[in-house]
């Protein structure tokens, strides 16, 4: 029996699809919420600690959407396991680059090689930005 490799297989692609933008969407929020606070805070909310990131979601989807404690708790757990598996891709991205830069490492001369790693120098600000 034949199976469609897994870059061509629907399901694969529209479930990678799926838990990135699931990652992105959580990641956004977390950045907004963190920022906001480091932004807005008060002289007096100073001397108090600032919530995390990700206890400023919770706490605003808590009081927004009315949530339950067991509701909270749940949604909390969630976006940990989501902020652990967008760590472990990005982990993984960082693998597949480094794998592919190495593999055209092997195929330059050594001026080549030279050339190149200054190209990935200047290049490299750029791709992090994205």
């Amino acid at each position: 029996m034949y199976t469609a490799p897994a870059q061509r297989n629907p399901k694969v692609l529209s479930t990678l699809a799926l838990v990135f933008l699931a990652g992105m969407a959580s990641g956004a929020l977390f950045m907004r919420e963190g920022l906001h606070d480091r932004l807005h805070r008060t002289v007096a909310a100073a001397s108090t600690p600032a919530p995390t990131p990700r206890d400023a979601v919770v706490q605003r989807f808590r009081t927004e959407l009315n949530l339950t404690p067991d509701q909270t708790q749940q949604i909390a757990e969630v976006l940990d396991d989501y902020r652990r598996y967008y760590e472990s891709l990005s982990d993984q991205l960082a693998d597949v680059r480094a794998t592919g830069k190495n593999h055209i490492v092997q195929i330059l001369d050594p001026s080549q090689r030279e050339k190149f790693e200054k190209m990935m120098n200047e290049l490299y600000p750029q791709l992090e930005a994205k």
